[in-house]
């Protein structure tokens, strides 16, 4: 993975704290891992009762609700302490434990079975991330990494992208492959890796999207004048409707520690 400059270091470190101040508003409106998906990192990774798991980011339990209930010894850590008061809400589960700190300063040995991520590796620190996980996994053990997003319908999908793009003083280039999927894909530390694609429709109000585009970092960085401003046009774009069509589309890459 290529070395971060100090510059998006700062803003790496800057942004990834931002999130628990909108905790409740992100549990509201930010939407759950399809079950398939979970079901296919349990089953890729072997993983029976009692497995040692490891859930880096757990937001506010998007994805700690589909691994809790299935007997696994789940770990999970978030940098955010709202965040993390959330998703022990959500788990429902007695038996997993929660921890607020960065994976950077996790400091459980494991062995886990299984160390997974959902849209929040991205923020752990690139020279850390991979080679802590594989030091953590037991020989053969699995590191699985997801992410999610969500797709509207045109024209809405291209006005969007171009607010976005107004509000943040940028190109109109749009974000390509998260840098982790090509550090997996080239580092020696990992045997061959299992892709997956999961998309569902999903009809949400309009209010839970602008939700959603609320709860991103980039809005979050935002001053409070242009926050307010995006707010109105996004609200704007969305009017008259009442409900919008949107996919939400999850990637799923995992691995298991070379051999």
């Amino acid at each position: 993975m290529t070395a971060e400059t100090q510059e998006q270091r700062r803003a790496r470190e800057q942004r990834r704290v931002l999130f628990d101040s909108i905790a409740e508003l992100y549990d509201a409106t930010r939407q759950g891992y399809p079950a398939e998906i979970a079901d296919a990192v349990v089953a890729n990774a072997g993983l029976g009762p009692g497995a040692a798991v490891l859930e880096i980011g757990c937001g506010t339990g998007q994805l700690t609700r589909q691994l809790a209930g299935r007997a696994l010894n789940l770990t999970a850590i978030d940098i955010g302490a709202a965040m993390v008061q959330a998703a022990r809400r959500n788990a429902g589960d007695a038996t997993a434990r929660f921890q607020v700190c960065s994976f950077e300063d996790f400091a459980d040995s494991g062995p886990f079975d299984l160390i997974v991520s959902a849209t929040a590796f991205h923020w752990v620190d690139p020279s850390v991330g991979l080679a802590k996980a594989a030091r953590l996994l037991r020989s053969g053990g699995w590191l699985a990494l997801l992410t999610t997003g969500e797709r509207y319908p045109e024209p809405l999908q291209s006005r969007l992208r171009d607010l976005w793009i107004r509000y943040s003083r940028q190109s109109g280039e749009w974000p390509g492959q998260p840098a982790w999927l090509t550090a997996l894909r080239n580092t020696g530390l990992f045997g061959e890796m299992v892709e997956a694609n999961h998309t569902r429709a999903l009809r949400l109000p309009s209010e839970t999207v602008v939700g959603v585009e609320r709860t991103r970092a980039t809005f979050l960085s935002y001053t409070r004048q242009d926050q307010a401003a995006f707010t109105a046009d996004l609200t704007a774009l969305l009017e008259p409707a009442s409900h919008i069509d949107v996919l939400q589309e999850t990637f799923l890459a995992m691995a298991p520690t070379a051999a």
